[in-house]
């Protein structure tokens, strides 16, 4: 192979890589997941988002709140790899994660919000719903 080749043939590859990281990847929880949850209601969720104040750390589409940075935003949570930074992302480890942050992630700076596993639940269902 001669010497001018070598360039091309990497640059080809880098730019199969690069289309490899597309946005055209299904949600890693879907929104149809949500059933796991049982008996979660995410319109419960909603006005717990409200209630809980989630919107004082995180911006949420469609709910008003100031524009905060402290928390990562929470649209397309669904198609996120991880939650707070290490726990797979699941209906169920969004549940555990909204119970007890810091018992997953210590050097977190959500706190945990006093929430019952119905509410955590509730809340998962509505997050993930979301677009």
């Amino acid at each position: 192979m001669q010497g001018s080749a070598r360039p091309a043939i990497f640059g080809a590859a880098a730019l199969s890589l690069l289309c490899a990281c597309g946005d055209e990847r299904p949600p890693l929880a879907p929104p149809g997941e949500t059933e796991a949850l049982a008996g979660a209601d995410a319109a419960r969720g909603r006005n717990l988002v409200a209630g809980q104040g989630c919107v004082a750390c995180h911006t949420i589409p469609g709910m008003r709140g100031p524009l905060s940075s402290v928390g990562p935003p929470l649209d397309n949570l669904g198609r996120r790899a991880y939650l707070g930074g290490s726990l797979p992302n699941t209906p169920a480890n969004l549940v555990r994660w909204l119970l007890d942050p810091p018992s997953v992630n210590p050097g977190t700076a959500m706190p945990k919000a006093g929430l019952t596993p119905a509410e955590a639940a509730d809340i998962a269902a509505f997050l993930l719903g979301r677009p």
